[in-house]
């Protein structure tokens, strides 16, 4: 295992021992004032929440190595097939390995770029960061269109994102440099519907959902929010070879659902 990974794991057991030991002190307390247990409270949620950015550590390690990954396979197979599969299978463990916004108290809202809600105005995406970027299709037709991508820097100077496509070749060194009315950033937090139902995306609202199975964000109507946690939302892409104009529910998690926006030309 490696050495980092190793030593995350060691802090995390150590931090969910300090749980279950305060648990068993709490126990032999019975008569404890209302004072107390909100305290108590406000004590395990803070140990929780150093467990849960432990987590967040451990999964942005792994991340890095199957991004390392991914590249191995794309060298290694010319032709793309098995990188493809590899990639679909990675952005769906992304999106289920999103953190849960936690409130510290009932009826906090949620933080910008938790589910639905959108970014402060002067929020700058940093290197490494999903997000959705505008630009030229690759078919080469010249359109353009929203796809997934990750951000190499931002050019303070010039107002501008250098960003990679997620789905093209890393060996070609291809790049695009864009404004940032062009980038939108993804969720950094998944919303609890029992908990911030107003985070999320309401019925028949306009959105840009990833397609199941590319790496491409289109137009769509919300047909159903989550009603867990762990559910995601069904949403009916527009698609003109329907009689409705809208393809049937698909599903599609809170990582890859943001608000529609169109770029200004």
């Amino acid at each position: 295992m490696d050495p980092q990974i190793s030593e995350r794991l060691t802090e995390l057991y150590k931090i969910l021992k300090k749980v279950g030991e305060e648990n068993k002190a709490r126990e032999k307390q019975k008569n404890k004032s209302c004072k107390m247990l909100i305290v108590n409270h406000h004590a395990e949620s803070k140990v929780l929440r150093e467990a849960l950015d432990v987590v967040v550590d451990i999964r942005q390690t792994l991340r890095q190595y199957q991004k390392k990954l991914i590249a191995s396979m794309n060298s290694s197979q010319p032709s793309g097939g098995v990188r493809r599969g590899a990639l679909m299978k990675i952005l769906q463990q992304s999106a289920s390995a999103l953190p849960l916004f936690i409130p510290d108290k009932p009826g906090e809202p949620a933080p910008p770029l938790c589910g639905s809600v959108p970014a402060d105005p002067a929020y700058i995406a940093k290197s490494g960061d999903m997000i959705a970027a505008f630009v030229q299709s690759p078919d080469g037709d010249g359109s353009k269109v929203w796809v997934l991508g990750e951000v190499l820097h931002y050019i303070t100077g010039a107002g501008k994102y250098e960003i990679d496509d997620i789905d093209e070749d890393h060996n070609t060194k291809d790049r695009h440099t864009i404004g940032r009315r062009r980038v939108i950033p993804l969720p950094t937090m998944r919303a609890n519907p029992l908990t911030n139902p107003e985070a999320l995306f309401p019925k028949d609202t306009l959105v840009l959902a990833l397609y199941p199975q590319t790496t491409c964000f289109y137009r769509a109507i919300i047909d159903k929010p989550p009603e867990d946690f762990s559910h995601d939302y069904m949403v009916s892409f527009e698609d003109a070879t329907y009689t409705e104009g809208y393809s049937p529910p698909l599903a599609v998690p809170q990582r890859y659902v943001i608000a529609s926006r169109e770029p200004k030309k």
